[in-house]
């Protein structure tokens, strides 16, 4: 069955079964890699998007239950520019191994996207079902206060 999907601004026509995951269609389908399988059952966050501008896990959204526009990490910014959280995370050097770091990102831009000056009990509540092995987890929040503050700037 052929489904229409807006994924970063672009409908992609997919000719696949209703029950594929969202990050098989988003990686293997339209060739966006950003979106990382991690564990597959939606426990680790390195999988996030967002549909809508909610942060989902792709690996647990079945293709004919996607309900809106699909953000990718790739759609976050601009071509010229990166979003204030992917300059955040670039300036506090939050990236160690760096798999985690898309979904990690797009969780902290809808975090800010519904709450633009969070505290770090925010963080920590939203951020909690990112896991990054590395544990860069002080940076992480230190790139989104930053963000933050850019944003309340602009």
């Amino acid at each position: 069955m052929v489904t229409a999907l807006k994924i970063n601004g672009k409908t992609h026509q997919v000719d696949l079964p209703d029950d594929v995951p969202l990050l098989w269609v988003l990686r293997d389908e339209v060739g966006l890699t950003g979106t990382k399988f991690g564990c597959g059952v939606a426990s680790c966050g390195a999988c996030t998007v967002h549909i809508d501008g909610e942060a989902v896990r792709s690996c647990q959204v079945a293709l004919s239950d996607v309900w809106g526009d699909v953000t990718t990490i790739e759609g976050l910014g601009t071509p010229d520019a990166m979003a204030a959280i992917q300059q955040a995370w670039v300036d506090n050097q939050v990236a160690q191994c760096g798999y985690c770091q898309s979904g990690q990102i797009m969780q902290a831009a809808a975090l800010l996207a519904e709450n633009p000056v969070p505290t770090d009990t925010d963080i920590d509540d939203a951020m909690q079902g990112n896991l990054c092995r590395c544990g860069t987890y002080p940076r992480i929040r230190a790139a989104i206060h930053d963000a933050a503050a850019k944003l309340k700037e602009a």
